[in-house]
């Protein structure tokens, strides 16, 4: 008989391997939606907010809203500095290289081989079979050479020289190889997720950080004005007793103002030595590399007129953690495909050409030749049901990516709405303490008036001194407060991010 066409049998493994792979398929979750907020507080006293939430795109590169040059080239600098942005960069790449890995299993593998070795049969071996001769025979007394076989000691060690190639493909008849290079791409696309996360957070960050320090350093200049204030009242009370016109207590009372307007400067240049530290920290930079571009004093960022929030609808579609979460959720899925197909059997097919000889100079000889090529199946019978527990650990772990996921949407809603519900309430907490430091100041001057006419204690100045600094203060903290609010709520609304590094 000739030898058989191994052509039918790997067409018909190509068909079957064309059958939709097993387990269950991935279909993008549609999640609730909320609407966002953008009216005021009912109650609010104030019909005018100076930044009001709209319905219209978000611009991906949310901090430029705020007109800062010094801001946009801090962010600039920390998307190719910080340490965390480049480990996930790093970690996106190695999610890449691991789905080449996977792929390479759909392809055949082809391998060259060569080797020489030498050998002696053993005396005791499988060849004693071949020489030894019929059992019965020897009984009668002949030979062991009367075989058609030499003796075993006859057959001197020799030397194998073998040179060829072989190859294996495994054919994915019930989609194992499909579902692993299926969940392997979704593992990169949460990697790349996760990746535009920590570049969302870190730029929201940095942002906070700098208006944080502007707003340190506005406390800074109204703390310092004041002190020079009080060290100008004190000398004048001085005046005015040697004058005979104010009371030693007059003295003690204005001094005691201006060192306690002074013992809060340490604090407050503590704060802001830490703040430009802690951005050249997400910049990748040492500490103090930062001191000379960032120590002079400049205003808080303003908020913009208005702030887009684009549509609820498309929070999910933004919100790197909720990407993540679902790109989680379709691998979790296709490694229940990969735990099923373990189920049915597996067909290889594997082949091998190769040049074999005894002597080396015999390899360049056609009669040298030998091949072998052919299918094998596995097919799995008892594993004592780890099989089975494999696929119902997947399935559990699938459950859990998908509570993971609606959380991650939950969370998402919860956020932005609570971002402007703080920036709304704020923005009211602003006007009500702008309101105050009109008053206060009009107080404290009202306070000096009646002192220098002698109409009232030094203590009724002091008192509204204190007012109208803690106004200021608390005037400049709100102004700061808004602008972190504004970046809490980009950071919410998912932001922008840098694109898809290469590799």
């Amino acid at each position: 008989m000739g030898t058989r066409s191994p052509l039918p049998t790997l067409l018909a493994a190509a068909l079957l391997a064309a059958c939709s792979p097993v387990g269950p398929n991935f279909t993008p979750s549609k999640p609730d939606v909320v609407d966002f907020r953008t009216d005021t507080a009912p109650g609010s006293e104030h019909a005018r907010q100076e930044s009001k939430p709209v319905l219209t795109p978000v611009d991906p590169q949310w901090w430029q809203t705020f007109h800062d040059p010094e801001l946009n080239a801090l962010v600039q600098r920390a998307a190719t500095g910080n340490f965390d942005i480049r480990a996930a960069t790093v970690r996106l790449a190695e999610s890449r290289a691991q789905r080449g890995v996977t792929a390479s299993d759909a392809l055949p593998k082809l391998n060259a081989n060569t080797s020489a070795t030498g050998e002696l049969l053993s005396a005791k071996g499988a060849v004693s079979l071949l020489t030894s001769g019929d059992p019965a025979t020897q009984s009668n007394g002949a030979g062991a050479t009367s075989g058609a076989f030499p003796s075993h000691s006859s057959i001197p060690p020799f030397s194998l020289y073998q040179a060829g190639f072989d190859a294996s493909w495994e054919l994915d008849i019930w989609g194992r190889v499909r579902r692993e290079i299926e969940s392997a791409d979704a593992s990169v696309q949460a990697s790349a997720e996760d990746r535009h996360g920590v570049v969302l957070s870190t730029t929201a960050e940095v942002a906070r950080d700098y208006i944080q320090l502007r707003g340190v350093q506005t406390t800074l200049r109204i703390t310092r004005d004041n002190l020079a204030t009080a060290r100008e009242t004190a000398d004048l009370i001085r005046s005015r007793a040697r004058a005979g016109l104010s009371s030693d207590l007059d003295i003690a009372q204005a001094q005691a103002q201006v060192e306690e307007n002074a013992a809060e400067l340490p604090q407050l240049e503590q704060q802001e030595a830490q703040a430009i530290n802690q951005i050249g920290l997400l910049l990748g930079l040492a500490p103090h590399a930062l001191q000379a571009e960032l120590s002079t004093a400049k205003p808080v960022p303003p908020v913009p007129p208005q702030v887009p929030l684009g549509l609820p609808s498309e929070l999910a579609e933004r919100r790197p953690d909720v990407r993540e979460a679902e790109a989680r959720l379709h691998a979790a899925t296709a490694d229940i495909g990969v735990a099923t197909a373990d189920f049915y059997p597996r067909v290889t097919f594997s082949g091998s050409v190769a040049l074999q000889a005894v002597q080396f100079h015999d390899l360049g000889s056609l009669s040298a030749g030998t091949y072998g090529i052919g299918p094998s199946i596995t097919l799995p019978i008892f594993d004592g049901g780890r099989i089975r527990r494999t696929v119902d650990l997947r399935t559990s772990q699938q459950r859990e990516a998908a509570i993971g996921y609606q959380h991650a949407v939950l969370q998402a809603f919860t956020e932005v709405d609570n971002a402007l519900i703080a920036y709304s309430r704020e923005q009211d907490r602003h006007d009500h303490l702008a309101a105050q430091v009109i008053q206060s100041d009009n107080a404290l001057a009202l306070a000096r008036d009646r002192y220098r006419q002698g109409l009232a204690d030094y203590l009724v100045v002091l008192t509204a001194q204190r007012t109208a600094l803690a106004a200021e203060q608390e005037l400049a903290t709100s102004t700061t407060t808004i602008s972190t609010n504004l970046v809490a709520l980009y950071k919410a609304l998912g932001g922008g991010w840098d694109a898809e590094p290469n590799g």
